[in-house]
């Protein structure tokens, strides 16, 4: 028989301890699932042989713990424009988006992500807002740290239009922001699940890049971003800027 939850909606015994494990261990990303089962069936099916079944599990568990899928709770400022990646603040500076992304030929603040081996690499949706437009764009696979990554290497561009305030005549007002997955040195996999028309929330996993690398996100003319070069971003909570 199962044991009933505590008045304060708890539970003790081993129902606890798999309530902390399932808050600890993160969950795999569904396009991980792949590189993890192969390797741990190899692993099974060689245990009698450790020489292949200890370097089949060590695969395994790496591959968990690069698609790993972690709970996060964004903040709920509105027009709060969040971190879309894990990882470290390369850049923070003004640049001409994407050609793709329809966001004319202006400068705009840019904040770019890089992602190490070792951060989550699910990707975030840095605003709430309507998709219109997904561009996949081939490319080299230069290191992503370099600045002319943005430009040269293979990417997806997801442009996302948010509405944000009011206007003049009290009717909500809209921002447009494009949000970029540059695919990196070893990086040869792009995944963008979210199609046009699609309404997406800040905060929801919207795709990964497999084995790679950087996010750049395309802010408003005249935002302020308030994050700085080389701080660390956890994607879905760390506020990039806030939209009015």
């Amino acid at each position: 028989m199962a044991r009933r939850p505590r008045p304060d909606g708890t539970r003790s015994g081993a129902g606890h301890l798999i309530d902390l494990a399932r808050e600890t261990i993160p969950p795999v990303h569904r396009a991980g699932l792949p590189f993890v089962a192969a390797p741990a069936a190899v692993a099974l099916l060689g245990r009698r042989h450790r020489w292949i079944a200890r370097p089949a599990a060590l695969t395994a568990g790496a591959c968990a713990a690069f698609f790993r899928h972690p709970t996060r709770v964004p903040p709920t400022t509105t027009g709060a424009v969040v971190a879309p990646a894990d990882g470290t603040i390369a850049l923070v500076d003004e640049a001409v988006p994407p050609p793709e992304a329809g966001l004319g030929d202006a400068v705009r603040p840019r904040v770019s992500t890089f992602l190490s081996i070792f951060d989550v690499h699910v990707q975030r949706v840095p605003i709430t807002g309507s998709v219109i437009a997904v561009t996949h764009t081939p490319g080299q696979f230069v290191s992503a740290d370099l600045a002319e990554a943005s430009s040269v290497n293979e990417r997806t561009t997801m442009t996302l239009r948010c509405p944000v305030g009011t206007a003049g005549t009290g009717e909500p007002s809209t921002h447009d922001v494009a949000v970029v997955q540059i695919a990196g040195l070893i990086a040869r996999r792009i995944v963008c699940e979210p199609a046009v028309g699609d309404e997406v929330s800040v905060g929801d996993t919207y795709g990964l890049i497999r084995f790679g690398s950087r996010v750049d996100v395309y802010l408003p003319v005249g935002t302020v971003p308030q994050v700085r070069v080389g701080q660390r971003a956890v994607g879905a909570e760390t506020l990039f800027a806030t939209l009015g």
